[in-house]
C-alpha cells in the first residue's frame, strides 16, 4: 500500500530520456511536434452541449508535461496554439487569432501551455503513478481556473455558479477518466527499460 500512494521513485526509466535537457535536440522537437498534432487530433472530437465542448485535448496536454517535461511539454502547447492562427486545428469550427484571443473558450486555450507546464514541473519529481495523478490534477486545476474566468467574462454569465455549471462541473468526471488513462498510460511506460 505504501508503494501504491509513494509519489517519487528514484529507478530511472527508459522514458525519462524524453523529458528536458537529458533528450537529444531531435527527440525534444519530434516529442514537441507530436504532442502539438495529438492536441489537435484530441480537438477533432468534440461535443457541444454548451459553449465548451468535451474533448479529448487535455489528454495531450497532460501528456506533453508528463512525457516531455515542463519546458517541451509547454512548448508543445505554444505550437498547437500557433498552429491554430493559421490552420483549423482547434476545436471550434474556425482558427485564427480572432478565434484564439475571442472564442469564449480561449481561456481554456491560452490554459494549456501553462497546464502542461504544472503537470511537467510537478511529474519530474512526482513520477509514480499516485504523483504523476496528483501532477495532472494540479495541471487541471490551472487550466479549469483559467479557463472558467475567461468564460465567466466573454459569455457574459450572471453568475460565477452559471460559469462553473457550464465550464467546469459537468467535466469532472470526463476529466478525471482522462488523467486516470493518461497516468496508467505514463506508469506502464516508465516500467519499460
Amino acid at each position: 500500500m505504501a508503494t501504491l500512494l509513494s509519489l517519487h521513485t528514484p529507478r530511472p526509466a527508459a522514458v525519462d530520456a524524453l523529458r528536458g535537457e537529458r533528450a537529444s535536440v531531435m527527440v525534444q522537437v519530434l516529442g514537441i511536434a507530436g504532442f502539438a498534432l495529438l492536441t489537435a487530433l484530441g480537438a477533432q472530437v468534440r461535443l457541444y452541449l454548451w459553449e465548451v465542448p468535451f474533448t479529448l485535448q487535455t489528454v495531450a496536454v497532460y501528456g506533453s508535461g508528463l512525457f516531455l517535461g515542463w519546458r517541451n511539454g509547454l512548448l508543445a502547447q505554444l505550437l498547437y496554439l500557433t498552429l491554430g492562427l493559421f490552420l483549423p486545428v482547434y476545436a471550434g469550427d474556425t482558427f485564427g487569432p480572432a478565434y484564439l484571443f475571442g472564442a469564449v473558450t480561449a481561456g481554456y486555450l491560452l490554459a494549456y501551455p501553462l497546464a502542461a507546464a504544472v503537470t511537467g514541473l510537478l511529474s519530474k519529481r512526482w513520477n509514480t503513478l499516485a504523483g504523476s495523478t496528483l501532477a495532472m490534477l494540479a495541471g487541471s486545476l490551472v487550466l479549469f481556473s483559467l479557463g472558467v474566468a475567461w468564460l465567466h467574462a466573454a459569455a457574459g454569465h450572471a453568475t460565477w455558479l452559471e460559469s462553473l455549471e457550464r465550464g467546469w462541473l459537468p467535466f469532472i468526471p470526463v476529466d478525471l477518466a482522462k488523467i486516470l488513462f493518461v497516468g496508467l498510460v505514463y506508469a506502464g511506460v516508465r516500467r519499460l527499460r
